[in-house]
């Protein structure tokens, strides 16, 4: 990482967003950070790196578009919704073998831009709202829904960051 980028504060550092209530706030803080690191970490990496899974654990590929994908079926439960046949289709390919580095990145960058816009729709929603999740209709709300998109995004980045560093060998 160059030293320019180490001395930049975190995006919920910044004093941006100050206009958005603070959950939603730290949620859109939360997968602006995810881009940064990603883009820096990630991007780099060659589709074999990209693909490649030492000692059989997921490659970073998987994480790409796990966090991409992740975000549309949580948001879509936040919003009230349901998982359509295409979202459940997305689920399921996640891990398909042999990505494409720039349609990965390409389809990452347009969900995290979706979904920034989407958390901002549900900025001024009461958090305390009902929602529930999956098959199963488990019991959440809101603001447990957003939390969530922050913490789950974070956790699959970390994987893919810990894995980039593997695979490119730095």
């Amino acid at each position: 990482m160059s030293e320019e980028k180490q001395n930049i504060p975190e995006p919920w550092l910044r004093g941006t967003l100050g206009e958005v209530p603070a959950v939603a706030r730290g949620v859109l803080h939360a997968l602006e950070l995810a881009k940064e690191d990603l883009w820096t970490w990630c991007f780099p990496l060659s589709e074999e790196e990209l693909n490649e899974r030492p000692a059989g654990i997921a490659p970073v590929a998987l994480h790409l578009r796990h966090i991409g994908r992740s975000l549309d079926r949580l948001l879509t439960y936040a919003e009230g919704g349901a998982l359509d046949t295409s979202q459940v289709a997305l689920l399921r390919s996640e891990l398909e073998p042999e990505a494409k580095h720039d349609a990965v990145f390409a389809e990452l960058q347009m969900a995290l831009d979706r979904a920034a816009r989407r958390v901002r729709a549900l900025a001024s929603a009461d958090l305390e709202t009902p929602r529930t999740v999956g098959k199963k209709q488990l019991p959440t709300t809101i603001g447990g829904l957003l939390v969530h998109v922050a913490d789950h995004t974070q956790r699959h980045v970390g994987q893919a960051i810990t894995t980039a560093r593997i695979v490119a060998k730095r």
